[in-house]
């Protein structure tokens, strides 16, 4: 297949701030076309008019969204799922995590992903380098105290990826776990002092375009 380094079309969720935001000014500076998504209509608009892409705001977890986010992009070389949510903060131990809120964190972080794969797979499939990325994290597989539900949403996107990769050898797949970084969700989780020495999601968005670009097979990725 060829290499990802030429240009192409990326669809990227929760572009409008944190690692996201990083990847598509580092993308859109190598001379990518952006389709991005965000709940956040002010901010992604802006993110939008600075890179000079297409901004479609909205929750990828109604399905409406989905399908207007595939039809925005029907030649699509790559599909970035770094939309999340972190769930109920301060973070609840499980004995006491609320079921309802489970079930909402579940379908941003793992249907929502898993319907994007489904609504882009044609056109990464006609793509000559298509590519999905899920973003995951550590805490998919490290037992941290009330990073259960969280955690646990991710160590099933994990596995969605795994299993994907094997069903679809002519599409690339990387589950990435991008580390701590200095984000609005890391800050809401333990605190903006301690979130502030996490790393700057400008060098870990470099890393990922670098692992897009060189294009090694699927698999799980650690950034940091």
């Amino acid at each position: 297949m060829a290499n990802l380094t030429s240009t192409g079309t990326a669809l990227i969720t929760g572009a409008s701030r944190g690692l996201g935001l990083a990847l598509a000014r580092s993308l859109a500076g190598a001379g990518w076309n952006l389709v991005l998504t965000a709940r956040g209509a002010a901010d992604l608009e802006r993110a939008a008019a600075e890179l000079g892409a297409t901004a479609i705001p909205g929750d990828v977890s109604d399905p409406a969204h989905v399908a207007r986010l595939a039809r925005a992009a029907p030649e699509l070389d790559l599909l970035v799922n770094n939309a999340s949510d972190l769930g109920p903060a301060p973070l609840p131990r499980l004995a006491d995590y609320p079921l309802e809120a489970f079930g909402a964190l579940l379908a941003t972080n793992v249907t929502a992903p898993l319907a994007l794969v489904q609504a882009t797979l044609p056109a990464l499939r006609a793509s000559a380098r298509g590519a999905v990325v899920n973003v995951t994290s550590d805490a998919a597989t490290g037992a941290y105290e009330g990073w259960g539900g969280y955690g646990a949403s991710k160590a099933a996107l994990e596995q969605l990826s795994n299993v994907l990769a094997a069903e679809e050898p002519d599409v690339r797949v990387w589950w990435v776990d991008p580390g701590e970084m200095n984000t609005r969700m890391l800050a809401d989780a333990v605190g903006a002092e301690e979130a502030a020495a996490a790393a700057d999601p400008a060098k870990v968005a470099a890393a990922l375009h670098d692992l897009v670009s060189s294009r090694p097979a699927s698999g799980k990725v650690s950034l940091q």
